[in-house]
Formats: C-alpha cells, sequence, structure tokens
C-alpha cells in the first residue's frame, strides 16, 4: 500500500486524537441534496473510562452534540463535488449554523463522503508472535502480511480495517493484544474509492479553514448509527438511501465487511415527477415529500393534487396521487433491483442473519418497506439513528443517518491499518470477488 496514503491517514488520526483531547469536533455530512454539521462537546476523561470498562461500545456517554446545522447542497452531484465556490459556500452556512447554535468555534472536522464508486477487497496474512504474548509490533508484521489488492489507476485505500485476528487456530478475536500464543493470522477488508472525489473533498474542507480529522464512507457510517447491536452482530446490511445514490454496508461480528453503491436515489426520483408533470424540481421534491408514496390504494385515484405548470405563467394542473405513484414506483423498484444485485454479488445470502436496514433521505416514503420486502425477499425495517445526547429533534430522521454515524464513529474509530506502526508496505495480491463470499468461505 502507498505510504504516502498512510502518512495522510495517520496524521488525520493525530487530528483526531487531537479533538478528542481537546473536547471539541465537528463532523460533516456532504450530499446531493443537503449539507449538515453536528458540533460535538467530548469529556476525554469520561471517554477514556467508557473505552476501558465498555470496549468497542464505550464512550458515547462521553459525546454530547451542542450545536447543529443545515443547508441546502450546492455544487453536488450523485454525492460528489462538481464546484468547489458553491460547495464551499454550503459548508461554511452548515458550520456557520452549527457554531452559532454552539456558541464556539471549531478548527476540526471529519467528514463523509458519499460518491466515489467504493470497492471492497479481502486479504489474509499471518506472523509469528515474537515473545509468545501478541505486541502491537506482532499485529503489524501480520497486517503487513497481507496481499496489496490491485488498485486501478485513479483509486485511493480509504479504509483497511483488521476485522478478525486468529490465534493459534482460535478465530474471532477483535483484538488479541496481551494474548499468548505462537502464530497470528489476520483477515482485512479493504475498501478503495475514486482519488478525485476524496481529493476534491479535502481540499473543499480545508478551503474553509478545516482540518480534516478524518473521512469516512457515508453508507458506512450510516450503518454505524442504524443497525443495533445485534444486527451488527448477527450479519445485517444498511441501504443508505440519499439523493444522488444508494450505498450499501455490510456489517458482520460487529465489523463492516463490504461496502457497496448504485448511483441512483431520490433525487432521480424527483426528476421522474418534474418531467412526468412539467414541475419545477423545488415543486416535484415538495410533492413527492407531502404526497409521495410507493403503494397505491383505491382512495389514491380521488386524492387530487394541485401544482403549477413549467413555464405556464400562473397555470396549474391536477393529478392524482394514484399518478403520482405510478411515476415514483418503477424508479424505487430499479433502486432495490440495484441493491439486490449488489446484495447477490456481495454472498449477502451466506449470513446468519439476512435483515436489511432502510435508512437516509430517500427511505421515508410511505410503502417503501413493503416494496423492499418484494424486491429484496429479506426482512426489512426502516431505521433511524441511535440517539445521541443532545441531538436536535430535527435532526434525529433516517436523512441524517450518516451525519450521526459520523459522530459515532469519531469518539469510537475502529483500528486501521495505519493505526500499527508496519515495518514496510503490503505487496503482491489478488483481488477477490467481494468480501462476504470472501468471508463466508474463511469464516
Amino acid at each position: 500500500m502507498r505510504h504516502a496514503l498512510f502518512d495522510s491517514q495517520r496524521l488525520m488520526r493525530d487530528q483526531l486524537r487531537s479533538a478528542l483531547k481537546r473536547g471539541l469536533l465537528a463532523v460533516l455530512d456532504i450530499g446531493t441534496e443537503k449539507t449538515s454539521c453536528l458540533i460535538l462537546r467530548i469529556d476525554p476523561a469520561r471517554l477514556a473510562s467508557g473505552a476501558r470498562e465498555n470496549g468497542a461500545l464505550g464512550g458515547f456517554a462521553a459525546m454530547r452534540v451542542i450545536g447543529a446545522g443545515t443547508t441546502q447542497s450546492r455544487g453536488v452531484r450523485l454525492g460528489e463535488i462538481t464546484d468547489m465556490e458553491e460547495c464551499e459556500r454550503a459548508i461554511r452556512t452548515a458550520l456557520q449554523r452549527a457554531e452559532k447554535n454552539a456558541g464556539v468555534r471549531v478548527d476540526q472536522v471529519v467528514a463523509a463522503v458519499s460518491g466515489g464508486r467504493p470497492t471492497s477487497f479481502g486479504a489474509t496474512g499471518d506472523a509469528e508472535v515474537m515473545s509468545g504474548e501478541v505486541s502491537e509490533a506482532d499485529v503489524a508484521a501480520a497486517l503487513v502480511g497481507c496481499p496489496e489488492p490491485p488498485l486501478e489507476e485513479g483509486r485511493e485505500i480509504l479504509h483497511a480495517l483488521p476485522v478478525n485476528f486468529t490465534l493459534d487456530g482460535a478465530s474471532f478475536l477483535s483484538d488479541p493484544r496481551g494474548m499468548n500464543g505462537q502464530s497470528l493470522a489476520v483477515d482485512m477488508h479493504v475498501l478503495s474509492v475514486a482519488s478525485a472525489p476524496l481529493r476534491n473533498l479535502a481540499r473543499c474542507v480545508r478551503r474553509c479553514d478545516l482540518e480534516l480529522a478524518g473521512v469516512v464512507t457515508a453508507p458506512y457510517a450510516a450503518g454505524l448509527a442504524s443497525l443495533v447491536e445485534d444486527e451488527q452482530e448477527l450479519g445485517a446490511a444498511c441501504v443508505d438511501m440519499g439523493a444522488g445514490s444508494t450505498g450499501v454496508s455490510i456489517f458482520l461480528r460487529k465489523q463492516l465487511i463490504c461496502l457497496d453503491s448504485a448511483r441512483v436515489g431520490g433525487a432521480h426520483v424527483t426528476r421522474d415527477i418534474s418531467e412526468a408533470f412539467s414541475l419545477e424540481t423545488a415543486i416535484a421534491e415538495r410533492m413527492k415529500v407531502l404526497h409521495g408514496g410507493v403503494v397505491a390504494t383505491g382512495l389514491d385515484d380521488r386524492e387530487l393534487i394541485s401544482a403549477p405548470v413549467l413555464g405556464g405563467e400562473g397555470q396549474e394542473r391536477t393529478l392524482t396521487r394514484a399518478a403520482l405513484i405510478g411515476v415514483i414506483r418503477p424508479r424505487v423498484e430499479e433502486i432495490f433491483e440495484e441493491v439486490r444485485m449488489l446484495l447477490d454479488r456481495a454472498g449477502f445470502q451466506g449470513l446468519p442473519s439476512r435483515r436489511i436496514v432502510l435508512t437516509g433521505g430517500g427511505s421515508q416514503l410511505p410503502g417503501l418497506e413493503d416494496a423492499a420486502r418484494r424486491v429484496l425477499g429479506q426482512r426489512v425495517r426502516v431505521g433511524r439513528p441511535l440517539r445521541v445526547a443532545g441531538l436536535p429533534q430535527n435532526v434525529t430522521g433516517p436523512a441524517f443517518s450518516a451525519l450521526v454515524g459520523l459522530a459515532v464513529y469519531s469518539v469510537r474509530p475502529h483500528d486501521e491499518f495505519w493505526d500499527f506502526e508496519a515495518p514496510s508496505g503490503l505487496s503482491g495480491g489478488t483481488r477477490m470477488r467481494r468480501a462476504v463470499r470472501w468471508f463466508k468461505d474463511n469464516w
């Protein structure tokens, strides 16, 4: 793997640790439709004691939201920045609103990346335990033993997560440090994204006079906030239905083991409504939110909706809710067909539990769960982000799952490859078809 990238990742980790010690951090979700920001107040002593007592689940009580700000996104399409100046303006607006609510100014931020065409790989490495007791150096040596997945030109590794350790044949270890043994092996999940969207995000954040303390892919963050503990343990998929894209993150034994996305989302539904009924985009979005649905009933033929015609100079047209649903349903079914294809390609059927949790702004249409069950053939529920102390009521809906997930990630980040002092980079290796199928075969 690339040392230059690891240097930047380690620098961001240092910034995150610094922010947690100072007790003040911002998290930022830049989506296609909205840009949202939370400001967190952290109690460092309570965070440390919570980690000791509760491990990976500890520390959340040490975090409190003290400010929130949201604005309409500008200069973003399909989850990727297309206009730096417009996106910078949206970031500054959301940040300033959050800072005003909190009465503080922040310098460090953890941001989510929604686009970038994420791709998952699986790799296995091993090493001999040098002293009979597993040390951090032994873990680093095992990680270095993982073959490097081949990266296409223009892609970067965003996450490199050790998701399972095996010590002398005993598997399912989350952290073997301090344990006695002779032979250590590690299974690692590597996630790559396109370089350009990632670098544009970093540059835009820095232009807002902010230090980047971490970048997390949005579907990963949404899964951290929306899946309950048992779902993360037994195997579940979080489907984050954003405006520009739909991300799918799969968890098993409380680890992210696969992530993928489809470049279709709620904005495509809005565009279909706009084109079908000759409406302005803003009017079509409002109609979708207020009157939209996926399953029509006999009453919907009699429910009339009025809307101004595009370019009609005050003219209005009337349509039935049934007609509106007739436009929405095919696109929603297309999104779920894409999700089903991603899940099948990942080998999702091989997991012990196959629950699917829908979240994101696009998950709020009435009748969506029934449509998902029909297309995906699995148990489905709509998930809201877990409650974080101080979280305002207006950011508790599914549309803010990724944002809240960033806060969860920030106070308890999972170990990644660059958290260990590896003696050298990884080399060689061949690409796996998909991480979930690989985990099914190896676990």
